[in-house]
């Protein structure tokens, strides 16, 4: 049986989530509602403090909470295939190279930007006639 002696805070600061990041995680279902002392506190154990570094760290990856989930779901079944999980990463990994190349295109677009600004009057400022009419972009990317 683990033993439940982590407060809510010493939660946080071992996993790295914040106070009220883990209350909204217990709240949504991501984090399984901790055992309570006599005084009603939140007490957690290890495989808390597991779970919440897990989740922290697939939010730092930029996995949605639904990915999250089906991924920690997947961790009760240790045996079974990691293909789910694996196609979970690809899409993820896809989306991600999508966000790139729309930045990359929003950065080159406020390059010109700036680049074809005259330092002049307002009226024949480059930036505010493209920010003005998207035709005057290259592209539609953005």
């Amino acid at each position: 049986m683990p033993a439940y002696e982590i407060t809510i805070g010493e939660a946080s600061r071992r996993s790295g989530v914040k106070v009220p990041t883990i209350r909204f995680y217990e709240r949504i279902g991501l984090l399984p509602a901790p055992a309570r002392s006599e005084g009603n506190r939140r007490q957690f154990d290890d495989n808390d403090l597991n779970r919440l570094k897990f989740i922290r760290h697939a939010r730092e990856l930029g996995f949605d909470m639904a990915d999250i989930r089906e991924l920690l779901a997947m961790t009760e079944e240790p045996q079974s295939s990691c293909h789910h999980a694996d196609s979970i990463a690809v899409r993820h990994l896809r989306e991600i190279e999508q966000r790139i190349e729309r930045l990359t295109a929003l950065r080159g677009e406020l390059q010109r930007m700036v680049e074809g600004c005259g330092h002049g009057q307002v009226c024949e400022c480059r930036v505010i006639q493209i920010l003005a009419d998207h035709d005057n972009c290259r592209s539609d990317v953005h």
